[in-house]
């Protein structure tokens, strides 16, 4: 019926990578471990076809992989895989902070900034949830702020392995009050709607994640 939008509905794929990949990014399928798509598809109750487009997405998403007459395996994120994400996060949110500084409303910068200071004041007491809530809801709502689907779409690529990252040992307890003290100055900028100043607070803060994830990675504080 003329204007109505179509319903959408989630297909067996999507449904099977999104549970496969909370399933990796939150350590239940641990680094190096195998998958095997009759188990999967046999859990499911569906077809092999599901299961392989949904592990053709993950392996596109470089958190599985795939070698030759061995079988498909959880990966075991390495140096390079660290600095590739920071690097593309920092291309993406360095012209995303630049143009959510002009759009994105005081009454969002301000609720993100008090998160962040709620965040900071939790540290002090050993608490850092409230850390990784806001570090991620700051990221992902300046990219939102530009309105530009294809950087969002970019982002959200990144987000399984950041997150997987994370479950992993990065982004730990002594780091996170330097992430949160960049993410004032990034929030501070756009306050005052300088973009320049903010882009380079944006830029500062991803070049500092991937020092100390790499660090932490060199010195196994991540367990991969």
């Amino acid at each position: 019926m003329a204007g109505k939008s179509a319903l959408v509905v989630e297909s067996l794929a999507d449904q099977l990578y999104r549970i496969l990949c909370d399933r990796i990014v939150t350590g239940v399928f641990a680094p190096g471990s195998r998958l095997d798509p009759q188990v999967i598809a046999q859990e499911f109750g569906v077809s092999r076809t599901p299961v392989r487009d949904a592990l053709a997405r993950l392996e596109h998403d470089q958190l599985i992989e795939t070698r030759p007459r061995s079988g498909t395996f959880v990966a075991r994120p390495g140096v390079q895989d660290v600095r590739e994400v920071c690097q593309l996060r920092k291309g993406i949110e360095w012209v995303a902070t630049g143009l959510a500084t002009e759009l994105m409303p005081d009454s969002l910068i301000a609720d993100l900034r008090a998160e962040a200071v709620e965040a900071l004041s939790a540290l002090d007491k050993g608490d850092f949830e409230p850390f990784f809530a806001s570090d991620f809801r700051i990221h992902r709502e300046i990219v939102a702020a530009t309105g530009n689907e294809r950087l969002v779409r970019a982002r959200g690529s990144v987000e399984p392995f950041v997150a997987w990252l994370r479950i992993l040992g990065a982004t730990g307890p002594h780091r996170a009050r330097g992430s949160t003290e960049r993410h004032l100055q990034i929030l501070d900028a756009m306050a005052a709607r300088n973009a320049a100043a903010a882009q380079e607070a944006a830029a500062v803060h991803l070049d500092e994640v991937e020092e100390w994830t790499v660090a932490d990675m060199n010195s196994h504080a991540i367990s991969t």
